[in-house]
C-alpha cells in the first residue's frame, strides 16, 4: 500500500530519532526504552526495516507525540477517503483536542460542565474527566433533506417522521456525529496506558446515541506494553501498531520468546492490528 509507504517516511523522517545514552555510550530509537535491552533491539529491528536515515536531531517526547498524531491524522484522512465509495457522508478529521461535547452524542456534556463550573462541590467531585478531548477525531456531518430524498421522498417537514436523529440536518444542525475517537501514542507506558482506557470508559458511560469507534495507534515495540491497552474487551475496539509487520519481523530476529508469544497472543485475539486495517474498520 503506498499510502502506507509513506506514512512510514514521513515518520522517520519527523518523528524517530537517534538518542545516546552518555553513561552506556549505546545508542537507540526514541520509540524504545533505552534501559530495556528488549525494546531497544526490537526498536532497532523495526527502524532498520522501514529503512528509516539515521537522524540525531533532538525531538522532544512531546513534540514526537504530537507529531505521530498529525500524520497519523493525515494517513487516515487519505485512506478514509479512497473506500468513500463504502462509508459514503461528508467526514473531518482533526488533532485539536476537541471535547466531545461538541459533538451530537455528547452534547449533554456541555450542559453539565456549565452546572459543574458554578458550584465548588460539584466541581471537587466531578472534576473535568469525563470531557473527553481526543487526540484525532473523526466526524461526519449530518445529511441534508435533498440528500436523504435523492432516489425517492423519504422525508420533508410536512411529514412527521424521522425528527429525532441526528443523522438528519433537520434536527440537529451544526451538531456533526462522532465518528471515531482515536488515542496516538508512540510508546506506552503504565501511566499512559492507563488514561486511555479511562477516556475510553467516559465515552461509552457519557453518550447518548451510538458508540464512536474507540481504538488507539502507537509505535510501542513492547508486545507485553502493548498489551496493557489491547488486552481485554470492552473499552477499546483494538489497538493499532504503526508497523506491525516489521515488528513482528523484528521480533522472531530478536528471538525473544515472551514477547512473540504475547504478540501472537495479541494478534490472534484480534486485538492488535496493523495501521493499514484501520481505515477499513472505520469504514465498517
Amino acid at each position: 500500500m503506498e499510502l502506507r509507504s509513506d506514512y512510514h517516511s514521513r515518520i522517520c523522517q519527523e518523528v524517530i530519532r537517534i538518542r545516546r545514552d552518555k553513561k552506556k555510550g549505546a545508542e537507540y530509537p526514541n520509540s524504545a526504552d533505552g534501559g530495556n535491552k528488549s525494546s531497544v533491539q526490537i526498536a532497532w529491528g523495526i527502524v532498520q526495516r522501514l529503512g528509516c536515515p539515521p537522524s540525531y536531531r533532538q525531538v522532544s517526547e512531546q513534540t514526537a507525540g504530537g507529531l505521530f498524531e498529525k500524520i497519523t491524522r493525515d494517513f487516515i484522512e487519505r485512506a478514509f477517503d479512497l473506500l468513500h465509495h463504502l462509508r459514503p457522508g461528508r467526514w473531518h478529521y482533526a488533532t485539536t483536542q476537541t471535547a466531545i461535547s461538541g459533538f451530537s452524542q455528547y452534547e449533554h456534556l456541555s450542559h453539565l460542565e456549565r452546572v459543574i463550573r458554578k458550584d465548588k462541590e460539584l466541581s471537587s467531585t466531578w472534576g473535568g474527566d469525563y470531557i473527553v478531548k481526543p487526540d484525532i477525531i473523526v466526524t461526519r456531518e449530518p445529511v441534508t433533506d435533498a440528500e436523504i430524498n435523492i432516489n425517492a421522498e423519504v422525508v420533508s417537514p410536512a411529514k412527521d417522521c424521522a425528527r429525532l436523529t441526528p443523522l438528519r440536518e433537520a434536527n440537529a444542525p451544526h451538531r456533526p456525529i462522532l465518528h471515531a475517537s482515536i488515542s496516538c501514542k508512540w510508546t506506552i507506558r503504565s501511566d499512559r496506558a492507563q488514561n486511555t482506557r479511562t477516556e475510553a470508559l467516559n465515552l461509552i458511560r457519557n453518550r447518548k446515541g451510538h458508540l464512536p469507534h474507540i481504538v488507539a495507534v502507537t509505535g510501542e515495540p513492547l508486545p507485553t506494553r502493548i498489551a496493557a491497552l489491547a488486552l481485554g474487551t470492552g473499552d477499546l475496539d483494538c489497538v493499532y501498531h504503526f508497523a506491525l509487520e516489521e515488528l513482528q519481523e523484528a521480533i522472531a530476529t530478536a528471538g525473544n520468546q515472551d514477547q512473540e508469544d504475547m504478540l501472537q497472543t495479541l494478534i490472534n485475539g484480534r486485538r492488535l492490528r496493523d495501521i493499514s486495517d484501520l481505515p477499513f474498520d472505520l469504514a465498517t
